[in-house]
C-alpha cells in the first residue's frame, strides 16, 4: 500500500484505496464525516429559498391562462351580443348571458344601415398582486334580422 513511505492510490491487487482502516476494521472518515453531518440541512434550506420563485412562476402561468380565457370570453360575448342586438333584443343582456358568471363584461352596440356592431369589454382578473391588466376587448358585426 505504500512505497517509500508514500500512500499509493491503488493496492497491490489494483483496487482503489478509499481510506485507512482503524483497529476495529472500520474506515476512519476523519473530518469528512463531521462536515457532512453539518451540511445535512443545507439542501433543505436551498429548496426553501427556491420555493418563492416556483410560486411566482406558477402564479404567472395561471395569470397567462386567465388573460387568454378573458380574451376568448370577450369574443364570445361580442358575438352573442351582436346576435341579440340583430334580433332587437338587448346587446348587454346577450353579452352577460354568454360568458362565465365570475367575469364582468360591458357591451356597447352601434347600429349602421343593415348591420349592428357590438364591442364587448371583459375585465381581466389579477392573480398576482400588483399586476393589473387592460381589459380584453373584442368586436363582432351581424346583419340586422328584419
Amino acid at each position: 500500500m505504500s512505497y517509500d513511505g508514500k500512500r499509493l492510490p491503488y493496492d497491490t491487487a489494483g483496487r482503489r484505496n478509499r481510506g485507512r482502516r482503524g483497529a476495529s476494521g472500520s474506515r476512519d472518515r476523519g473530518r469528512r464525516g463531521a462536515s457532512s453531518r453539518r451540511d445535512r440541512g443545507q439542501v433543505a434550506i436551498e429548496y426553501l429559498g427556491f420555493i418563492p420563485v416556483l410560486i411566482l412562476v406558477a402564479m404567472a402561468g395561471v395569470q397567462l391562462g386567465l388573460i387568454a380565457y378573458a380574451a376568448q370570453q370577450a369574443g364570445t360575448a361580442a358575438r352573442a351580443g351582436a346576435r341579440a342586438a340583430s334580433l332587437e333584443l338587448g346587446a348587454q343582456e346577450g353579452c352577460v348571458n354568454a360568458i362565465s358568471d365570475w367575469l364582468s363584461v360591458s357591451c356597447s352596440a352601434a347600429f349602421g344601415g343593415d348591420d349592428v356592431t357590438v364591442t364587448a369589454t371583459v375585465q381581466i382578473p389579477s392573480v398576482v398582486p400588483g399586476w393589473d391588466f387592460d381589459p380584453a376587448t373584442k368586436t363582432a358585426t351581424m346583419p340586422l334580422d328584419h
